[in-house]
């Protein structure tokens, strides 16, 4: 397989982004409805810095990985901070650098913009994914609740 190109989502990508995006939920168990995969996309494709961004791991010809991240404010710095979402790479590309050119597009992003971050979360469980965050990321003490 040849190299993956790392590019921001465009319009064109839809169709193989919601491959991708589903079968990142289906990696967590979850699923949405058609309304969530339609208002996902459009903040990916939106102007308004306030909104998500999107970018894509191209190689062969097709999408295989995405990232989606968003910038927001924090009382903790006078800079926005950047949280990292979601990011997938297909398993037939796992171990060839997908994930880390993905995450690479955000540090440059955050570093171009002048934002802190990227933070993002995954499940204790996904071993694959933490043997990539444990080398490019520090892993904190903090423990995640929310609302059940």
């Amino acid at each position: 397989m040849t190299k993956a190109v790392v590019r921001p989502v465009a319009a064109g990508d839809e169709a193989e982004w919601r491959l991708l995006w589903r079968d990142y939920l289906a990696f967590y168990q979850t699923e949405r409805p058609d309304a969530v995969y339609n208002a996902t996309f459009a903040r990916l494709l939106s102007p308004d810095p306030a909104e998500f961004r999107g970018q894509v791991a191209v190689a062969g010809g097709r999408l295989v990985g995405l990232v989606h991240y968003l910038y927001l404010r924090t009382n903790w710095a006078a800079r926005n901070t950047c949280y990292l979402q979601d990011l997938y790479a297909d398993p037939a590309v796992r171990g060839t650098g997908v994930g880390r050119a993905l995450i690479g597009a955000v540090y440059a992003a955050v570093d171009r913009d002048d934002v802190q971050g990227p933070y993002w979360f995954t499940d204790a469980g996904n071993a694959t994914a933490r043997q990539l965050y444990d080398r490019i990321g520090v892993k904190t003490r903090f423990i995640r609740y929310r609302r059940p």
